[in-house]
């Protein structure tokens, strides 16, 4: 038994909705999609992205500005610059952000200008970040670490929780192993298993797990179908010009397919999309 007491469901109808803006919620009946490059650069990128995915219609829009990049000599970010092009697209067009936060004196200008604030893998065992984020004031996404268990996932969100924030969402982004022609393994089987383990909303980054854009939608699907709460996928205007992660990002075209594309998986398991309609889906994204 996972010593989580904050963390852990005290009964079978136990479910935290966190909400990310007074219109979007994980943990409800509704999906909550996240779309967006792995990093801000530029306003023109960035307003591109927000204008396509927000017809999608996409719930978040995503954009790394502070990086932690395998190798020192890889662009780490734009910064503050970054975070004020998030703020003005966030503005214009209404949508939440969510972005990275790295370390403790970051906390603060990021929080100042998103909506959610994004612990990645690295950093999933950071305690003492892992602290200062209890007091942040905003929600927080976690992202499980490359080589974590399910116990110590959750118990990085009860460090969280232990600290005044009880405003978390776990994400599922994929594990190390010894298997190279994916990026990671998605590990759905921690999704079903945290949905009984929690109360905590459950997300999915198949982006981060696959590492591969072919893979992406049908394992978006497959989370979806094994009761995620939502998703968080890398989609950029021209994948191949990223300067990061290219190989992994979607087409925005591709991305408003994919989203249509849920639509009748999330009924299926008695959930939906906010302004996705048959009606009007386009075919599915190419598997």
């Amino acid at each position: 038994m996972i010593n989580a007491k904050l963390a852990a469901q005290s009964h079978t109808n136990h479910q935290t909705v966190v909400e990310l803006s007074n219109k979007v919620a994980f943990g409800g009946k509704e999906l909550v999609i996240i779309g967006g490059p792995c990093t801000v650069e530029s306003l023109e990128q960035m307003e591109t992205v927000a204008q396509k995915l927000a017809a999608a219609p996409v719930q978040g829009l995503r954009g790394g500005v502070y990086k932690p990049r395998t190798s020192p000599y890889a662009f780490q970010g734009m910064g503050e610059e970054g975070l004020e092009i998030l703020a003005k697209v966030r503005s214009h067009y209404n949508i939440p952000v969510i972005t990275e936060v790295m370390s403790i004196s970051q906390i603060a200008v990021v929080a100042a200008h998103a909506d959610m604030l994004q612990i990645g893998s690295r950093n999933m065992q950071n305690f003492d970040l892992l602290k200062a984020l209890g007091q942040a004031g905003k929600p927080i996404l976690l992202k499980r670490g490359l080589a974590a268990t399910i116990e110590e996932f959750v118990m990085a969100a009860e460090y969280i929780l232990s600290h005044g924030n009880p405003h978390v969402v776990l994400c599922e982004r994929g594990i190390r192993s010894f298997d190279n022609y994916t990026r990671n393994v998605l590990d759905l089987a921690a999704v079903a298993a945290l949905k009984q383990i929690t109360h905590l909303p459950v997300i999915v980054d198949p982006s981060h797990a696959v590492g591969k854009r072919e893979l992406v939608a049908p394992l978006a699907r497959a989370a979806v179908a094994c009761g995620a709460d939502g998703l968080i996928i890398e989609c950029h205007p021209e994948p191949e010009k990223s300067v990061s992660d290219a190989r992994q990002a979607l087409s925005l075209a591709d991305m408003v397919s994919l989203v249509h594309s849920l639509k009748p998986v999330a009924a299926a398991v008695g959930r939906s999309i906010a302004g996705v309609g048959l009606e009007s889906a386009p075919v599915f994204c190419a598997a």
